[in-house]
């Protein structure tokens, strides 16, 4: 398997290519995760705090750098997760194949919240240096929100989708939701952050793209 640290970015997207759903859309929203926490770090590190906030900037940069990391290991073992998945589905019908579907889904479902409440946790920094950042950094800002916004959505559909899929082992959507009431939560702490995420850029946009009101 291609991993984001033994690959070069262009073998890990040659691997994202092929047809094989290992990496596929949950190991790009990690990557995506990575180039928003890379982007968030380059913007506090160039940004001068006022006096008293220094370890307020300093911090920022640190989880940043931090998640940068993180999020890669997720796209791996988001990739891993993927191809237990898929051989979970290719098995022959019968309940050592509902096992295994039930087994898989529900760790596809958890690295893919993992990833996305790490993304959701992101969003505080980022509007932070988008209100009080280097200001000739807001085309960088608004890069990263988008990855950002990339990150979370990619983790909401792939919840929601693995949930879905215990249906096929004759589980129905009620008794899905009593057996895994965290991870349907986070659906919808998901869908907050993307609607914030969307505000900030919105509040953003007169400034990073002043071409658009001439």
């Amino acid at each position: 398997m291609h991993t984001t640290s033994g690959s070069t970015v262009d073998e890990w997207m040659r691997a994202l290519s092929e047809s094989t759903g290992s990496p596929g859309g949950g190991a790009g929203a990690g990557v995506m995760l990575a180039i928003a926490a890379s982007l968030t770090s380059m913007v506090a590190g160039y940004t001068e705090p006022r006096d008293g906030e220094e370890a307020f900037v300093e911090a920022i940069l640190g989880r940043a750098r931090s998640l940068r990391d993180d999020a890669l290991g997720l796209a791996d073992d988001d990739a891993m997760a993927s191809a237990a998945f898929g051989s979970a589905f290719r098995l022959e019908k019968g309940p050592e194949r509902d096992d295994a579907i039930r087994r898989a889904s529900i760790a596809a479902a958890d690295t893919s919240a993992t990833l996305g409440n790490r993304a959701v946790d992101a969003v505080d920094d980022l509007a932070w240096l988008a209100r009080h950042g280097n200001r000739a950094l807001v085309a960088d800002v608004v890069v990263a929100c988008g990855a950002l916004r990339a990150a979370v959505a990619g983790a909401r559909t792939n919840v929601s989708y693995d949930l879905g899929s215990l249906r096929s082992t004759g589980e129905a959507f009620d008794q899905i939701e009593r057996d895994n009431p965290e991870l349907w939560q986070s659906v919808k702490t998901f869908d907050a952050a993307l609607e914030r995420i969307d505000r900030l850029t919105a509040e953003l946009d007169p400034r990073a793209a002043p071409t658009d009101a001439a």
